[in-house]
């Protein structure tokens, strides 16, 4: 059975509308962490939220007009987080970028 090993989660919450040199920007990062060779990454599309100071946008309003948040959550090593970590903050530093410490439990890192 394999040990339990520590890693760093990062969780990025975005709106679908926000862009990356005019392409949606929780693709482009996800793109980037790939080029990275980052161990795993997701992008969640939820149902109802805010982002910052903005309103609650669910997926039943018609107005929601793609702005909906979206999170993208990736995991990996401490050395390989601190070194996207500038480059997702130049992407991505206008909204909330959380990193945890977690352990692994199962799978590859």
């Amino acid at each position: 059975m394999n040990q339990p090993r520590v890693a760093i989660q990062v969780s990025i919450y975005l709106s679908e509308a926000d862009e990356w040199h005019r392409k949606p920007l929780h693709l482009e990062l996800l793109k980037f962490l790939r080029e990275q060779e980052i161990a795993g990454a997701t992008v969640l599309h939820a149902v109802a939220g805010f982002t910052g100071r903005g309103r609650v946008k669910t997926t039943s309003l018609v107005d929601a007009g793609g702005k909906l948040p979206v999170v993208l959550t990736f995991v990996d090593t401490a050395e390989h987080v601190d070194r996207v970590l500038p480059k997702i903050k130049e992407m991505a530093g206008h909204r909330l970028i959380v990193r945890e410490n977690v352990t692994i439990e199962t799978g590859d890192l």
